[in-house]
């Protein structure tokens, strides 16, 4: 598409069904009841002058420029702010309205810079587009008064910039803070014409504000006030290209707005449903990285970890690689090979490679990041409700009159989200907290928890058995939904169990740390508060009872009937932009797309037919498994595609050891990332921009991503692997991501009704897309649960098995912070490091005191399996007993110290639950400094040369 500002009609669309009927200027326009005399002349092709109105916000009336007359009305109200009536009629332009909107246009003029020509705005400024709309040539002022020409640009920020100079006092920006990303860190200081946008206290710019860089007040703001530094250097775009983010599971549409093949900026698409026309700073600034020096932009080999990297062709290392997989296919057998699938790449891509393993390698040794994130989620809800994801879309949050969030940060997380819950909080929704950890959610402006649990870390079963208890024992419980919709004899069961006096809050008191009569009162606002929704994330899965936790999530939904209609449900937050996709791919080792197990004999079938080969019919290794059989010798080559295993999965020691005994180990990925050191072949992947595909969100939410410029490394990763499989043998004969999309849906039933030409069209569609839900699914069982009846499983608390003792007295718990992405690689490259540059440790003032340990300090963190450096913060967001890292950056590695402890299905490592020592330390351990050095000979590159294929 070419440029082309996106619509905005002044004032948000009313919801209202009833439609009524006006005339505007001669013309009947109908429209819903509730709408602006604005927003009914913009939609019927009209336009009125407007400066302080935009349609993601409500309406403000400040800027007097909408002035409109109306037939019986005295004055001339703003069209902003007066609802359209039936048999209204509108002037929009008369010589009465000129002349007011004239002299209005003159007084922001007079105390405006006029260096429109040079301006970073000039033809995108909407104070110029409307001084010439109202007809201003002259200002009658003159420029020599008192005003505000001569106030200094803040540049702190390192993605915009704010020009004082050229504010016009809208209050767009202020309320986008507060409308929109319910921040409120801006505000309007001052009165009359000493109004001036504050970012905070006298001392404060915008990058040491509360500001959360969401881009938000840039969007709004109407003239170059608020700028993007990249439009100040480059110039305004010139086309535009809409796709769907690849940072967290959110699923942000942007439209990427370029100039040439350089982009110049991304901002959110108004029309994207999951994220309604918001951002955060991840998706709307820290794009950089794509074009970032330390990219790998062509194929490397080597025949030993120990030597430098060598630069190949990629032929040769196609060739290379494939003979590789090849000798050691045919020496130790199919069961000797293995891949991880990446939940950072599309649909299409993952679908590939699993199939590459499957009909290529001869095995079902496919795992993906899903197996140390949100694998209890697809066993939990899989066993619960008869599906592997969450039931409602986000959307759903805004009739939600009670929000329970455990095990997780969406403020952190999951951003925008965050926003849209917020909005709902601020508008009286009720809201529990359950997380170790006082989170933003707990207080934040115009916002406080009803309820935050601070349960002590891996008593998550413990909690919510309890909170089942007082629902089930007060009679609390939905019984009519339980009987029509779940299995009534499973239902006594687990009304007996959670019934018992050991499962009471005052018994489990001492278990879980959470006041008993706190713990009562959270369960009877769930119960009894109407529409309750649980969101849940990675605070939940990572435990050695994550899959119980899930499933005990289900039976609090379904014994209070909230699932199955809008505001209710069982939402996990996934942490990845595809970890979903991954998961419906077929990426697990015992499961095909569409969670259909390997082990059935007409699923196995139905693929083997299409892709004429034989299938292995025994599930394959996990990751943990193919690390294991690696160092016990028995799993010799692997194929990674865009996962950092050694700096995001537990027990780092133990993931170098396995990785080093590999025979072959291929990375595929945009950087020499930490398992790269490990690694024999490296092929350079291809960002979100560089190519066409698919991602699903966190709300089932399938998506295109568009090919915005050409690939760095002259590939789309889905290309690469075609070429692998090539190579061995497959004759694969795709042209376009489309073509492997359909044969997704050919042999997925959820995805039967998915197309490219249809997502082009409509946008997004959420699955199941069939027969029997032809326009999709945005909310999952609504007459009925997937698996035929609700089916209640009994979750008994089960103590973790790692222990906290004299030596290791303390309990580390992991998550993440808003300006990076999982192990960074990709944010660390950018200016995001500005706010985050090295991970810290979360630690209470009283633990700090009884260890000498002061803000600021070097700490050592060890546990049983390793240790590290890192500096400390001391903070009572952390209860006393309780520490708190990120795991952001290598330098840290801060998973050296988890430990191999796993949820009981799935091997979901626990790395919220890790017993810990906190000492002062002088700086990095040896440990560090070894890996350091290692890394630095690992990434040596030399000149090209010819790869000498394996014999």
């Amino acid at each position: 598409m070419g440029y082309e500002p996106q619509a905005d009609f002044g004032t948000p669309a009313s919801a209202s069904e009833k439609l009524v009927t006006l005339t505007i200027d001669g013309r009947a326009v109908t429209v819903p009841e509730g709408t602006s005399v604005m927003r009914a002349c913009s939609e019927s092709g009209g336009s009125i002058p407007k400066l302080c109105a935009t349609d993601n916000m409500k309406s403000f009336g400040s800027c007097r420029l909408c002035l409109v007359e109306v037939d019986g009305m005295r004055g001339t109200p703003a069209s902003c702010t007066t609802p359209v009536m039936d048999g209204m009629t509108v002037h929009t332009q008369t010589p009465r309205l000129q002349k007011l909107r004239k002299g209005v246009m003159e007084l922001y003029i007079s105390d405006h810079p006029l260096d429109c020509l040079t301006c970073s705005d000039n033809n995108d400024c909407e104070l110029q587009d409307n001084a010439a709309a109202v007809g201003l040539r002259d200002v009658r002022y003159g420029y020599t008064g008192e005003n505000h020409l001569g106030l200094a640009t803040d540049t702190s920020n390192p993605y915009f910039d704010f020009d004082p100079s050229k504010c016009i006092a809208c209050s767009r920006c202020v309320r986008a803070c507060d409308e929109v990303q319910g921040t409120f860190a801006l505000t309007i200081e001052g009165r009359g014409f000493g109004s001036k946008v504050s970012a905070g206290l006298a001392s404060d710019d915008f990058l040491s504000s509360e500001c959360v860089s969401c881009g938000a007040c840039v969007q709004a703001c109407p003239t170059a006030t608020l700028q993007e530094k990249a439009v100040i250097e480059i110039g305004k775009p010139e086309r535009a290209v809409v796709t769907t983010c690849a940072y967290c599971g959110v699923g942000c549409t942007f439209r990427a707005e370029m100039r040439g093949e350089q982009l110049v900026r991304m901002v959110p698409w108004k029309d994207g449903k999951a994220n309604r026309g918001h951002s955060c700073v991840k998706g709307r600034f820290a794009w950089g990285y794509a074009n970032h020096q330390d990219r790998i932009t062509q194929p490397m080999i080597r025949k030993s970890v120990e030597d430098p990297w060598q630069v190949v062709s990629w032929d040769e290392a196609i060739t290379y690689a494939a003979s590789e997989l090849t000798r050691i296919k045919a020496s130790h057998g199919a069961r000797a090979l293995g891949g991880i699938t990446s939940s950072r790449c599309t649909n299409e891509e993952t679908f590939l490679v699993q199939k590459l393993i499957r009909a290529g390698f001869g095995a079902n040794n496919v795992d993906t990041c899903a197996r140390v994130c949100h694998s209890p989620t697809g066993y939990g809800l899989s066993q619960t409700f008869g599906t592997s994801a969450g039931t409602q879309d986000f959307d759903s949050v805004m009739d939600s009159d009670v929000i329970l969030v455990i095990g997780a940060n969406p403020t952190d997380g999951h951003p925008v989200f965050a926003s849209r819950m917020k909005r709902r909080l601020r508008q009286g929704a009720k809201l529990i907290v359950i997380d170790p950890r006082r989170t933003d959610l707990v207080r934040s402006p115009h916002i406080e928890a009803q309820q935050h649990l601070a349960l002590q870390p891996g008593t998550n079963v413990a909690v919510l058995t309890a909170m089942a208890h007082v629902i089930v024992t007060e009679g609390l419980a939905d019984e009519a939904f339980i009987r029509e919709r779940c299995d009534w004899d499973e239902y006594q069961d687990w009304a007996r169990f959670v019934s018992e006096e050991r499962n009471s809050p005052e018994t489990l008191e001492a278990v879980t740390r959470v006041p008993a009569a706190d713990l009562r009162d959270a369960a009877r606002i769930f119960a009894t508060g109407g529409n309750g929704a649980i969101y849940y994330g990675l605070g939940v899965t990572e435990h050695s009872q994550g899959s119980s936790t899930v499933m005990a999530i289900a039976n609090l939904a379904m014994v209070t009937g909230n699932i199955g209609r809008r505001g209710v449900g069982v939402n996990p937050l996934r942490g990845q932009n595809n970890v979903q996709g991954a998961c419906d791919m077929g990426s697990f080792p015992h499961e095909l797309s569409g969670y259909r197990h390997i082990s059935d004999v007409a699923t196995r079938q139905l693929f083997e037919a299409d892709w004429g080969v034989t299938l292995d019919p025994e599930p394959g290794l996990r990751i943990p498994n193919m690390l294991d059989a690696a160092v016990d010798g028995s799993f010799r080559a692997i194929y990674i595609q865009g996962e950092d295993i050694l700096q995001s999965d537990p027990n780092t020691h133990h993931v170098a050891a396995g990785l080093k005994a590999m025979e072959c180990v291929i990375v595929q990925d945009l950087f020499l990332n930490e398992t790269a050191n490990y690694a024999h072949i490296f092929l350079p992947g291809s960002t979100f921009l560089e190519k066409d595909g698919t991602f699903t969100n966190a709300e089932r939410r399938i998506q295109p991503v568009r090919k915005v410029m050409e690939p760095a490394n002259g590939y789309g990763d889905w290309e690469i692997t075609q070429l692998l499989a090539n190579a061995m043998g497959l004759n694969w004969t795709y042209t376009h991501p489309s073509e492997v999309l359909d044969e997704i849906a050919r042999l997925t039933p959820t995805f039967t009704g998915v197309s490219w030409e249809r997502l082009d069209r409509e946008g997004s569609l959420q699955w199941p897309v069939n027969e029997k839900f032809p326009d999709g699914s945005p909310i999952m069982h609504v007459d009925g649960f997937v698996r035929g009846k609700g089916k209640f499983i009994v979750t008994d608390y089960v103590p973790t098995d790692e222990k906290t003792g004299p030596r290791f007295p303390l309990l580390l718990t992991t998550g993440r912070i808003l300006s990076q992405y999982n192990v960074g690689a990709q944010t660390r490259r950018t200016e995001n490091t500005a706010w985050h540059p090295e991970d810290l440790l979360e630690i209470h003032p009283t633990d700090a005191e009884n260890r000498g340990v002061k803000d600021g300090d070097w700490v050592k963190l060890a546990s049983r399996t390793g240790e590290t450096t890192l500096r400390a913060t001391i903070t009572d967001r952390v209860a006393p007993g309780v520490v708190y890292t990120t795991f952001h950056h290598p330098a840290t590695q801060a998973n050296v110290v988890t430990t191999e402890f796993s949820d009981w299905a799935t091997n979901c490592p626990e790395y919220k639950v890790t017993a810990v020592q906190i000492l002062p330390s002088n700086g990095p351990t040896d440990w560090q400094e070894d890996y350091a050095s290692w890394s630095d000979r690992s990434r040596r590159i030399v000149a090209s040369i010819t790869a000498e294929a394996a014999e």
